[in-house]
């Protein structure tokens, strides 16, 4: 396996230079899975042969490919020719689907390795997965990507793929202690991934750096008529972003802000003593505000339209297979299913009034600072509370999170930059930044 401060862009060039083999990194990441996997869970499926497979086939292309033999794991809800997409639910159980969604597609031409499939809650919803915190294994790994947290958190791949519709992406990340990044709704296709939620639906990524979260994304960024929410914008490279910024060393400060949330009642005082001693060393940069009243309806009417759709795009399931649905899930999908259009358009209306509060905040500021969940991992039983990401996800803003701090349990707490619609290269920047003012200032 690669060290664990060697970016993705190291990798392929030592694989380039003929230094490293894709064969020899897939045989180190099978090994690494082969060692931990019992105690962790984080695959839903993997074929170490397979993936031996294609890194060979990779070993024969001299073609220099962006994410050339570096190895990737999917959410088990992202379809593939390859592997089962059960999507954690056994009504789904050996469902093989007939080709790769989008993001395998793009990730093969980009020369990826498709380890497998990680582990997933139900319908990647609110059901405690089997997979367990590789920091601590008492300790959950978060929720609804549980799998491909603990998969690069272990070590086992790089980086991995999974979604957020709530807090699925930055919540497991923050829990895990790595890289995790919630774009811009739209940046990256969603055809082939399991609705839930047409509007609030988000594909995510995991890393151990930064550096390689601006690769695959920077990979996966395309328009896919296919997908509704995909838009036909430019989207600038992060990656060619961080070089620009890298040559203009020393960079003016972010404007970053802080907002008191209607929901602080909720911090750990563990969470509220890591951030305290946060913002004071970076005072000089940041600016703290009050939310307006309107942040309650924002969370509110996240919750009517996420009620509205799941029920929906989960008609199938709930109508012809109830009694296969986890015990967690039936109440909440009951209770879902008496959402009226009435409620669900007004929920509508109000996110759009969200996206319009956002796109004019942001013209003050560059970015905001913000807990990426309430406290360290909750023990096993529990994905956690998604609270922290839940006004981010509704309005499509992208989001990174940072394995900066600690809790008294020795457990990640995770600090969540969040960027403007649209400007995602802006915001890996100043995640950038940020890190580089903590380093100076230690």
């Amino acid at each position: 396996m690669t060290k664990s401060n060697q970016t993705i862009q190291d990798t392929v060039k030592l694989i380039a230079d003929g230094a490293m083999s894709c064969t020899e990194l897939t045989e180190s990441c099978n090994s690494k899975i082969a060692s931990t996997e019992s105690e962790i869970g984080a695959w839903a499926h993997h074929n170490p042969e397979l993936a031996l497979q294609q890194a060979a086939q990779l070993d024969q292309d001299k073609s220099q490919k962006p994410l050339h033999g570096i190895p990737v794991g999917l959410k088990d809800i992202f379809d593939s020719a390859d592997y089962p997409t059960e999507h954690g639910s056994i009504i789904h159980k050996r469902r093989r689907p007939e080709k790769d969604c989008a993001v395998i597609e793009q990730l093969k031409a980009a020369g990826s390795v498709i380890m497998g499939k990680t582990v997933t809650t139900e319908f990647a919803f609110f059901n405690p997965s089997r997979t367990c915190n590789p920091l601590n294994t008492r300790y959950s790994p978060g929720g609804s990507s549980s799998g491909s947290a603990a998969a690069v958190a272990a070590g086992h791949v790089p980086v991995a793929v999974g979604s957020q519709t709530n807090g699925s992406v930055i919540r497991p990340a923050s829990f895990c202690g790595v890289y995790g990044f919630k774009p811009s709704r739209g940046l990256i296709s969603r055809s082939g991934v399991l609705e839930t939620s047409t509007t609030l639906d988000h594909v995510g990524l995991f890393a151990r750096n930064l550096d390689d979260i601006a690769s695959v994304t920077d990979a996966l960024s395309a328009h896919d008529p296919a997908d509704n929410a995909s838009y036909a914008q430019p989207r600038p490279s992060i990656v060619n972003h961080l070089r620009e910024l890298d040559l203009q060393q020393p960079n003016s400060p972010a404007s970053i802000v802080w907002i008191d949330m209607p929901y602080s009642d909720r911090y750990s005082d563990d969470a509220n003593s890591a951030f305290e001693s946060l913002t004071t060393k970076l005072k000089d940069s940041i600016t703290r505000i009050a939310a307006p009243d309107e942040f309650t309806a924002y969370l509110d009417a996240h919750k009517v339209i996420y009620d509205y759709e799941i029920v929906r795009a989960l008609d199938n399931e709930i109508s012809n297979h109830w009694l296969d649905i986890s015990e967690t899930a039936r109440p909440i999908f009951a209770a879902a299913r008496h959402r009226t259009e009435t409620e669900y358009l007004q929920a509508l209306k109000v996110r759009d009034s969200a996206i319009d509060w956002f796109s004019k905040f942001n013209q003050q500021y560059d970015a905001i600072l913000t807990p990426s969940a309430v406290a360290e991992a909750p023990l096993m039983g529990s994905t956690g509370d998604p609270v922290c990401c839940t006004i981010w996800t509704l309005c499509g803003l992208p989001c990174i999170t940072l394995p900066l701090l600690q809790g008294k349990t020795d457990m990640p707490i995770g600090v969540q930059l969040v960027g403007a619609l649209k400007s995602d290269h802006l915001l890996i920047g100043h995640a950038r930044q940020l890190l580089a003012d903590l380093k100076n200032t230690t």
